[in-house]
């Protein structure tokens, strides 16, 4: 969580900034539900795919896709008046890995993006969240085609904790992604309540 700079319509009012991450493999889908639930047109850093690129990035799955993010997606919801939240989307090849460090910092939580054809791409995502105590939650992308799987299926396929949701969801709809965004909140909500009550008891 960060704060702000102070609502200039009121001044005396201080404005909170929740900041999650939309994170996941390469084409997931990360570019497209931070566009879908977004309420400002989002900040995009897409480029074209060269053919050079294409010996360095997998495009199987996604033979169509044309373009990549090379350094964020960035969008905006307001809550209420004072409390936001942002939205920075991560790019998903492994030779942009060294933005990861500087978005996640004062991160709120994260959402992984998964597409079950390429279940594989999002473990990096996953290992890179629970290595740094940062609270997530599984978003499984249902693409048009794809084998539906249960969500616990996909847990224990990516071995998770047992308190980390795994949700369906369809990126291009904006009340999907509302959902996945609150199931996120909630979920870091409980996290970082347990961690404060830790720390006292402790």
């Amino acid at each position: 969580m960060a704060s702000a700079p102070s609502d200039p319509l009121s001044p005396d009012t201080p404005v909170l900034a929740l900041k999650i991450l939309v994170a996941g493999g390469f084409g997931v889908g990360k570019t497209t539900l931070v566009g879908a639930v977004s309420e400002i047109r989002p900040l995009r850093t897409e480029e074209q795919l060269t053919a050079a690129g294409r010996g360095v990035d997998d495009l199987d799955g996604v033979e169509r896709k044309t373009t990549t993010t090379v350094a964020m997606d960035f969008g905006r919801i307001t809550i209420r008046q004072g409390l936001s939240v942002y939205l920075f989307g991560t790019p998903g090849q492994d030779r942009f890995w060294f933005l990861w460090d500087e978005l996640a910092q004062g991160a709120l939580g994260a959402v992984v993006l998964a597409d079950t054809r390429r279940l594989t791409d999002c473990f990096p995502a996953v290992d890179f969240f629970e290595h740094r105590g940062i609270p997530f939650v599984v978003a499984v992308n249902q693409f048009a085609g794809s084998r539906t799987f249960r969500p616990q299926e996909v847990s224990r396929a990516l071995d998770l904790d047992g308190a980390t949701p795994v949700v369906l969801c369809d990126a291009r709809e904006r009340g999907s992604g509302k959902d996945v965004l609150i199931n996120l909140v909630e979920h870091a909500g409980r996290v970082h309540a347990a961690r404060l009550l830790a720390e006292v008891s402790g």
